[in-house]
């Protein structure tokens, strides 16, 4: 056996045996995975603590809570729950959540630069365009999975920020070039940094949801 077989074999091994390194076939590199992954059986978590921005204009909403992510080690899909809570009750706004570039609040949301986009595609085909969400009583709750994105390797959303904007995004559909940067959401008004997390939050979140679920169930039997 040739010295390189031997190496691929050795990754080979390494994956198979939960080490914390993967081989990626396609592109023929190697993905080293965080030591969480192996503490929380080949999973990783994190959070994002969001909370108004830092020059929120009067009349805005004062958006606290959580976005909270989920990933199999290497290439699973990535799951998002969003948890964001101190809209107006009754509020029929759409509002757009975006993950931007920098996980920079220093100057308020605005210093989180522009869409994360790696692969310098025009919007919506951005990794981090989570869509638009109506607020029901007063919260935004949702589980989506997130196309293209992942906690992993060189292209990870870790450190970046999650904003949520004050209007809808247009899907990119809109007449001007800010259209096919940013959808035309309008305003920043609250955001946060995505960091590692425990597997509590997640947990703790997804059995609230189960249970809001049921008791709706219940009340329209």
């Amino acid at each position: 056996m040739n010295k390189g077989s031997s190496m691929l074999l050795l990754l080979l091994t390494w994956v198979h045996t939960g080490e914390g390194i993967a081989f990626n076939h396609s592109k023929t590199s190697v993905v080293e995975a965080p030591m969480e992954v192996t503490r929380f059986n080949g999973t990783l978590f994190a959070t994002c603590e969001l909370i108004p921005d830092s020059k929120l204009p009067t009349g805005q909403p004062e958006i606290y809570g959580q976005v909270l992510f989920k990933q199999i080690f290497p290439v699973g899909i990535l799951q998002v729950l969003v948890n964001a809570h101190g809209l107006p009750t009754g509020d029929q706004q759409k509002r757009a959540i975006h993950i931007h570039q920098y996980g920079d609040l220093s100057q308020g949301c605005i210093t989180a630069g522009p869409h994360y986009n790696p692969l310098g595609v025009d919007h919506p085909a951005h990794p981090g365009d989570l869509g638009n969400y109506v607020a029901i009583n007063g919260t935004i709750r949702q589980h989506l999975n997130m196309e293209g994105g992942t906690l992993f390797g060189g292209q990870s959303i870790l450190g970046r920020a999650v904003v949520i904007h004050e209007k809808e995004d247009d899907q990119g559909l809109g007449s001007n070039e800010e259209s096919r940067r940013s959808g035309n959401a309008g305003r920043r008004i609250a955001g946060c940094v995505i960091g590692i997390s425990n597997p509590s939050l997640w947990e703790k979140l997804t059995m609230q949801m189960g249970s809001d679920m049921n008791n709706a169930e219940h009340k329209e039997a």
